[in-house]
């Protein structure tokens, strides 16, 4: 795996790749495909937001 460096003293948390590799992974990256698309659920999933956030409805 990557290595990742816990600064507690800045408060960052970094991960040690250059920035052509995380263009490349970004790149890269094709989203899953969510596991509710229909019914209920999947209702649910389109129209709550997050519970961070509240979990309004749209």
């Amino acid at each position: 795996g990557d290595t990742v460096v816990f600064d507690v003293g800045r408060r960052e948390l970094n991960v040690e790749l250059s920035d052509e590799e995380i263009a490349e992974r970004v790149a890269a990256y094709v989203p899953p495909v969510p596991p509710y698309v229909t019914g209920v659920l999947g209702k649910y999933s389109r129209h709550v937001g997050s519970a961070s956030q509240g979990a309004l409805t749209s």
